[in-house]
């Protein structure tokens, strides 16, 4: 039985580490609603500029270059896979989900004789590939959660990630991360950014799209060749970007999540332990309460 010392030691440490973690889920609650804003603001703007491309691109435009990272260069046989974490973890299965969706996938890919390289988005994603697929890491970036997801970090991906396939170092690129769904759901998704992975519309199409938005099929200025490829890139950039946001915003709903588990169970902790200290101080009391008596008696 353990000491009543002993269990006050328990309580104690339980207590504090109940601090923390309440003080851990109120810091991700503040953070949460910033980033649930800013992922949520973000999703028509992507979605427009994916509708606009599908416009463009159904004006059978045709070329090299920049066009690739639309229509492809017509192989499969290389992927670029970029899983995106937390640089953190106490955020429940937010990180390991993704690192264990990414390991299944590149797997996957390997039974089928694809090449496979990694662009690691996050510590966690990071630390975790660089112990079983470290030949196949190309680019690591971390700290992107310190001032929260910004476009200029996004860009500066974009731009590496282009460059690696105008280099022919892989031929589709693939991006695994969690989109928030709610405080307490996020969901693992693939997004494919290169070849940009677009319904192409035909014609009937726009025109019923834009007739129920009472709005008129665009006109592009100067051609819809020059502005396809001046979007392009900047599409990709702003792809990244909206992961990252969601991703943001999933791991503060994640580690408010975890983080209130946390704070309930040490209640409950603390709870079992002040009944078994209770218990032991009355065993004790009890027991010298017993001595006295029988001393008394005997005298």
């Amino acid at each position: 039985m353990p000491s009543l010392k002993d269990l006050r030691t328990q309580i104690n440490s339980v207590s504090s580490t109940k601090k923390i973690t309440s003080a851990m889920k109120m810091v991700a609650a503040s953070k949460l609603r910033r980033s649930q804003e800013r992922a949520e603001a973000s999703r028509p703007y992507s979605s427009r500029m994916e509708e606009m491309l599908s416009s463009l691109a159904s004006s059978g435009i045709s070329g090299e270059g920049v066009i690739n990272l639309l229509k492809g260069n017509g192989k499969e046989d290389s992927y670029l896979i970029i899983p995106v974490t937390a640089d953190r973890g106490l955020c429940g299965g937010f990180n390991s989900n993704i690192n264990r969706e990414t390991y299944k996938f590149v797997k996957k890919l390997e039974s089928e004789k694809k090449k496979v390289k990694i662009l690691t988005i996050g510590k966690k994603s990071r630390d975790f590939f660089n112990k079983i697929f470290k030949d196949k890491i190309i680019n690591s970036y971390i700290d992107l959660g310190a001032t929260g997801a910004g476009y200029e970090k996004a860009l500066e991906i974009s731009n590496y990630i282009q460059k690696q396939y105008f280099e022919n170092n892989f031929d589709i690129c693939k991006i695994i991360f969690n989109k928030f769904k709610s405080a307490i759901t996020q969901e693992v998704s693939h997004q494919q950014i290169i070849p940009l992975d677009i319904k192409i519309s035909n014609e009937e199409e726009i025109q019923n799209s834009n007739e129920k938005e009472n709005s008129s099929i665009y006109d592009y200025e100067p051609d819809e060749k020059s502005i396809l490829e001046d979007l392009l890139p900047k599409n990709i950039a702003i792809q990244i970007f909206k992961v990252l946001l969601e991703s943001d915003a999933g791991e503060q709903g994640a580690r408010m999540a975890a983080m209130d588990n946390a704070t309930r169970n040490a209640g409950e902790m603390i709870d079992n332990l002040t009944l078994k200290y209770n218990r032991t101080r009355q065993a004790f009391i009890t027991k010298e309460l017993i001595e006295i008596i029988s001393g008394a008696e005997s005298v």
